[in-house]
């Protein structure tokens, strides 16, 4: 039988090498450390976890999920083990303090982060508006489309549950800033259907002294003041009036900036018919535009051909202002939609 009265020196182990080998094998925990968790008592507003540490750890059902939770039981199940963040230090009773929602919330921003590098379009609902523009949720995250990056007739207010096709603008987890646009989707999407050296008609839907914004199918492009026509022009105003239908040829499509750049000046026949005989250049708008064509194809190629008519085509290159001079520009794009 054994002796229950051996002392602890006849053991030779006191209770304080006991305790000094517990915390000798206990693990030491601290915010920002993920670490893996068994549910194993679920309360009305949160849940108690092992963790492996003396005490239970606590998740408020607040830190449960990026997204709202109204009861625990939506998040968790008994004896579940699943990864948990420690939020928080231990407080006075040597209980942390974990969190899903963190996790999740970090492994959203990796994801956009990723979509954005990809260039990538992705689609999500409006759930509120404002005076700035509209609301939306990606991978759980929270994202603003700025008024001017929308692009449709409707009223802010009436897109509210509407799905939309959207770009990313700004990606930044410091400042917590999500950013996209709607108007970039959608011009990438019609760019796909567009080719340079295309003629497209189109509704002029804004008029500004540096151009004519115009509407092609659902989507803005500009015709700046320099590609109206050979002659020089004082202000788009002498030549367009808003809701003009025009003919317009396609010289650059930059789906990165999401911008489209356009002509009448390389359709005119004679320079100054777009002042002087505008349907003669509308007539032969696809003549000229298969030159224009032939002589890109032609410079391409390092072969220089005769121009016919008046003076030769200039390269597109050569007249579309640079990009200095047209930066202020992007803003502008969507109003002729929003308009």
């Amino acid at each position: 039988m054994v002796n229950q009265n051996l002392t602890a020196t006849e053991i030779g182990f006191t209770h304080e090498d006991f305790a000094a080998l517990l915390d000798k094998y206990d693990y030491h925990f601290s915010p920002g450390d993920i670490v893996p968790g068994t549910v194993f008592s679920i309360e009305p507003r949160g849940a108690l976890i092992d963790i492996g540490a003396k005490t239970a750890a606590y998740i408020p059902i607040q830190e449960m999920s990026i997204n709202r939770v109204d009861a625990p039981e939506e998040v968790l199940q008994s004896n579940e083990t699943r990864e948990f963040f420690i939020l928080t230090d231990e407080n006075e009773d040597g209980q942390l303090t974990l969190s899903i929602r963190r996790i999740e919330y970090m492994r959203a921003w990796e994801r956009v982060r990723q979509l954005q590098a990809e260039d990538a379009t992705v689609r999500s609902g409006v759930f509120a508006t404002n005076r700035g523009g509209a609301l939306v949720r990606i991978e759980g995250l929270r994202g603003f489309i700025p008024g001017s990056h929308i692009s449709t007739r409707k009223p802010k207010e009436d897109l509210v549950g509407e799905e939309l096709p959207l770009k990313f603008l700004e990606v930044d987890e410091e400042r917590n800033r999500l950013v996209l646009s709607h108007r970039r989707a959608l011009v990438e999407r019609k760019m796909n259907r567009l080719e340079v050296g295309e003629v497209v008609i189109g509704t002029v839907r804004g008029i500004k002294p540096y151009g004519a914004f115009i509407d092609i199918g659902g989507v803005s492009g500009l015709l700046h003041i320099s590609e109206i026509s050979h002659e020089h022009i004082d202000t788009p105003h002498s030549v367009f009036n808003v809701n003009d239908e025009v003919k317009v040829m396609i010289i650059d499509l930059d789906a990165e900036r999401g911008r489209i750049s356009l002509s009448t000046k390389q359709l005119e026949p004679e320079p100054g018919d777009m002042i002087k005989n505008r349907d003669l250049v509308y007539d032969k708008a696809e003549e000229m535009a298969a030159k224009y064509r032939e002589q890109m194809l032609a410079k391409q190629q390092g072969i220089t051909l005769p121009v016919e008519g008046a003076e030769e085509i200039s390269a597109v290159e050569e007249e579309i202002p640079a990009a200095t001079e047209t930066e202020e520009l992007v803003e502008e794009i969507p109003a002729a939609i929003e308009e």
